[in-house]
């Protein structure tokens, strides 16, 4: 027809399934890999119009109009012609083809159009949505919108252009608030604050991004920046178009200020798939022999059946207390499996290890709870009290039931008591709880002898007992009718089959085994015990004595292996047999615990059979250095060239070595509560000194927000334990790394006041180490209570220390806070040039992490510098490396800083977006003080993008947080909220 040669229909699809366009963007095509060329401006138009008809024909008057509209130039049509020509050069004469005095293309490939591939993507997030599959509606809408590349059409000319161009703008924005809706569903509300901050300040006028801001801040806790956003959205649509806002913006304003409890939570909350599982079922195994206590079952039955009726009572709660082995437990997790059908969103349970000198902290219990229930771990608060009240209100409306397992007392209870209708909880102490309101008291005495001899027949076997019924009878009696005592004996006996029940029955009738403790209260327990361990072989004997030294919640297999100075593979094969002999439990693949009435148990063994006593000692020394040892390697891959590690104390046993960052930092937070406690206990003079070099080499465990505050009292711990034993070192360098925890909290007053005595201490310490880093502390705490010249004073101190120890990467710190200090005197170019020297060593060294230090004070003097690209640049990069080593404080400081540039730059939305990202971040750690900097700075990039009620919102906490602490920063934001109280 048109003097081109047709090929075959196979061809036709392979050759042209090489061929990409793009119009999500700038219009652009690939043959493979391979850019091909658009063409002019014009050419570019062409190719556009055409591919937006879908393979249809456009004439050539209706392809003038597209690209010149009511004034085409008079060789219109030749240049259509042209382009045509030329495209069909570019992309072969089978895709562009002419057809009735037009032009169309045709033969694309699946996904050759990006616009196309979209269109795809977004029917099926709609598909995914409308079958409840909320989370595969996100990912596909996310991959859709991933598609744009700009500003669509870009730079391509024409009416027709433009209109597309709207066209697909508005659908994009279709698309993000569509998204934007199953995030909050999904209640990914404070993630999503930082995004529609900035879409609203881009688009000021569109309705229902506002009206998602308003809901996402609600359900973030922030009640007066959604009103505010309501405020400033009426004042806009007032002052641009004349109207009010629509009628469901009103409507969520209104449910906002009576609190409707209907906004609280997400109409269809699911979780991300890689997220905590919503749905816990934490309950441990039922045993299948269990016995007995049918009244006391039908009693708890009874209680938790109010709890998931219809007409719900608010919070069953059951205490059950008795004796330790008197099977609390057993009864409490057999009621809680029988009842799991009434509680359909979720069991919890928890060892609050109430009977042990470490009983669980609330607070970190809480924090479990929450990851179990989906809290995402940038969510839960850093507060007791604001865990507690966050975890009701996630289990608002829903049926959970909470077994709370050894607990010490109602204090440690009550904050972890769930307080919601159709929730219940079960409770189990050695204590009776008289003072726990509202609870159904239990009372569990030993078992009847009847209950006592079934349950030792389940175990050992009908057919061993009936011809022995007098010698098991004598056997359940002297075990005092003890549940846990007759559970062991009868698998023992289970375990032996050349045993009668009369071998059994013998042996407990011996006093030198049983003596008078299985009848005297909680020694009854011990004397259980008894009969496990004289059966055990002596290596197993050392080590069921000497692990239960160890006072972390468990214990993994490499630690254990040094408290027993064995090979790994040894130390394993003993742990096993351990577990099998129920001595011992298998906490997760690799780690071990004890029951803490074992572990009671075990230490007494220990007390009374290792000999001699110095071996207990040496076993624990062999632990701390494991732990040192482990600890320094980690910091060196950290932070290679930190003369740190030179100056702790030499360990005599060896830690884990590992290869990349990553794992080792795994290894130091999975080992956080393991390593703290063992710095407790490692507070004799023998040990203190490697005791506070263990916490200088777990200084990341400082700023992690979930062991910050236990690091912080085991700091003080060591401190008081070096002054009391007269140790200047151990003191100057506990009080040192005392003054950075405060100081990373915001609390200056404090850090001042230990960096303070660190250095007076210095002297007598002689200690490289204090003398190099105690000034850095005070000075970076001048400098953050804007004592500038006693900052710098304090820094050219850290500077010659550093340099006199040797230490390149502590020099370029101190240079770095010199830089930082200098901006503050408005020095701006001796700042730059400080912040580059250090730098430029941290670069020589190939230090990484230390690398982002750097490039965090270069970007902040560059900015003061007017430089804000090159300043965005620096910063940037920091944010990354923070980010991968897991430095979340200094990854909040960095967006922050990062939201300043952008003011700045003028780029208040991107600030916006920055500054909650910030606070997001910095949740639970940074301290007030720095939250109150980011409000501020936030209410800044509000005010800039039209959303000043929400600013004055930013602003007033801001004032309230710095008039709390009395910080100057009071003055700059009164003077921000000034006009605004004035007006």
């Amino acid at each position: 027809m048109d003097g081109v040669p047709r090929v075959p229909e196979q061809w036709r699809r392979e050759e042209s399934a090489a061929l990409r366009f793009s119009v999500l963007g700038p219009v652009r095509a690939w043959r493979d890999e391979e850019p091909l060329p658009a063409g002019s401006p014009q050419q570019r138009a062409l190719l556009a119009a055409l591919l937006l008809r879908e393979g249809r024909t456009a004439t050539a008057s209706e392809l003038i109009d597209a690209l010149w509209g009511d004034e085409p130039p008079s060789q219109a049509l030749a240049a259509v012609r042209t382009y045509a020509s030329r495209l069909r050069k570019a992309l072969g004469p089978e895709v562009l083809v002419s057809e009735s005095g037009g032009y169309a293309i045709r033969s694309l490939g699946e996904g050759a159009l990006d616009l196309a591939r979209a269109q795809e993507l977004a029917a099926e997030a709609e598909k995914a949505r409308g079958s409840g599959d909320l989370c595969r509606a996100r990912e596909v809408l996310r991959d859709a919108l991933g598609l744009w590349d700009g500003e669509v059409l870009a730079s391509v000319p024409g009416p027709y252009a433009e209109t597309q161009r709207a066209r697909l703008e508005e659908w994009r924005l279709q698309l993000l608030e569509s998204r934007l809706d199953m995030d909050l569903e999904q209640a990914c509300h404070a993630e999503a604050v930082s995004e529609l901050t900035a879409l609203t300040a881009a688009h000021p006028l569109r309705e229902r991004l506002r009206e998602l801001l308003m809901l996402a801040l609600y359900r973030s806790g922030r009640q007066a920046e959604a009103l505010a956003v309501y405020a400033d959205t009426r004042r806009l649509l007032a002052d641009e178009l004349g109207v009010d806002p629509r009628a469901g913006l009103k409507e969520l304003q209104q449910r906002i200020l009576q609190a409707d409890p209907g906004l609280a939570e997400p109409s269809a909350p699911a979780a991300e798939p890689a997220a905590a599982p919503v749905r816990p079922a934490q309950l441990p195994a039922t045993v299948t022999d269990f016995t007995g206590r049918t009244s006391f079952v039908q009693e708890l039955s009874d209680v938790l059946a109010s709890a998931s009726s219809d007409a719900g009572r608010v919070m069953a709660v059951s205490a059950l207390a008795g004796i330790g082995g008197v099977g609390k437990t057993t009864l409490a997790v057999h009621v809680a499996h029988q009842a799991r059908a009434a509680f359909p969103d979720g069991q919890l349970y928890v060892d609050l290890q109430g009977a042990g000198s470490r009983a669980a902290e609330p607070e970190t219990v809480l924090g479990a709870f929450l990851r179990a229930l989906g809290t995402a771990d940038s969510a839960i608060p850093d507060s007791l009290e604001e865990r507690s009240a966050l975890y009701r209100s996630v289990l608002d409306g829903r049926r959970v039931l909470v077994l709370l397992d050894n607990a010490r007392d109602a204090a440690q209870v009550r904050p972890l008591l769930p307080g919601m209708e159709g929730c219940a909880a079960l409770v189990t102490s050695r204590v009776r709880m008289v003072d726990l309101a509202g609870a159904h008291l239990v009372d569990l005495d030993v078992m009847s002898p009847e209950e006592a001899l079934q349950l030792f027949t389940k175990i050992v076997g009908q057919e061993r007992v009936a011809s022995e019924r007098e010698a098991a009878l004598d056997v359940v009696a002297a075990c005092g009718f003890l549940p846990l005592a007759i559970r062991i004996a009868a698998s023992r006996l289970a375990a032996r089959r050349t045993w009668t029940v009369s071998v059994l029955a013998a042996k407990l009738a011996d006093e030198r085994r049983r003596l008078d403790e299985l009848q005297a209260g909680d020694l009854a327990v011990k004397a259980t015990f008894e009969l496990g361990y004289g059966q055990l072989e002596p290596a197993q004997a050392r080590a069921f004595r000497l692990l239960g030294l160890a006072d972390g919640p468990d214990i993994s297999v490499a630690a254990a292996a040094a408290v027993l100075d064995l090979p790994v593979e040894d130390t394993e094969d003993l742990l096993e047999s351990l577990v099998d002999t129920s001595l011992l439990e298998s906490a997760a693949p690799g780690r071990y615990r004890y029951h803490d009435l074992v572990r009671l148990y075990a230490r007494a063994c220990a007390e009374r059979d290792e000999q001699p006593p110095s071996e207990r000692e040496a076993a624990m020394s062999r632990l701390l250095d494991f732990y040192l040892a482990t600890a320094a390697g980690v910091y060196a891959i950290e932070r290679p060239g930190d003369r740190t590690v030179e100056h702790i104390e030499p360990t005599q046993y060896p830690g884990l070595s590992f290869t990349d960052h990553r794992t080792a930092l795994d290894w130091l937070y999975a080992e956080a509560d393991c390593l703290l406690a063992t710095v407790r206990q490692s507070v004799s003079l023998s040990t203190l000194r490697r005791a506070v070099d263990l916490l200088l080499a777990a200084k990341d465990l400082a700023e992690s927000g979930a062991n910050s505050h236990q690091f912080g009292t085991t700091t003080a711990a060591v401190r008081d334990a070096g002054e009391a034993a007269g140790d200047a070192r151990v003191e100057a360098r506990a009080r040192t790394t005392l003054a950075q925890v405060h100081s990373t909290a915001g609390r200056f007053a404090e850090a001042e006041k230990e960096a303070e005595r660190a250095m007076l201490l210095a002297a007598d310490a002689d200690d490289p180490w204090t003398n190099c880093n105690a000034p850095s502390e005070r000075g970076i705490v001048a400098a953050y209570q804007s004592r500038h010249s006693a900052a710098e004073v304090y820094l050219q101190q850290t500077l010659a220390a550093f340099q006199a120890d040797g230490n390149r990467a502590g020099e370029a710190s101190a240079l770095c806070n010199l830089s930082r200090v200098h901006l503050a005197m408005n020095q701006v170019a001796s700042a730059v040039e400080l912040a580059e020297a250090g730098t430029e060593i941290y670069r020589h060294m190939g230090l990484t992490l230390r690398l982002a230090n750097g490039s965090y004070a270069l970007g902040l003097a560059l900015a003061q510098a007017d430089r804000a690209d090159e300043a965005q640049e620096r910063l940037s990069h920091a944010l990354t490396i923070f980010r991968d080593s897991r430095q979340r404080l200094w990854e909040g400081m960095t967006l922050f800083r990062l939201a300043e540039v952008d003011l700045m730059a003028r780029r208040p939305a991107q600030a916006a977006a920055n500054a909650e990202m910030a606070l997001t971040v910095l949740r639970g750690i940074g301290g007030e003080w720095r939250r109150g900097n980011v409000l501020t700075v936030l209410g800044r990039a509000l005010t800039a993008i039209g959303q000043t009620g929400r600013a004055q919102v930013c602003w007033q906490e801001a004032a309230r947080i710095y008039e709390e602490l009395g910080s100057p920063e009071i003055a700059e934001v009164r003077g921000l909220l000034a006009p605004a109280q004035a007006a």
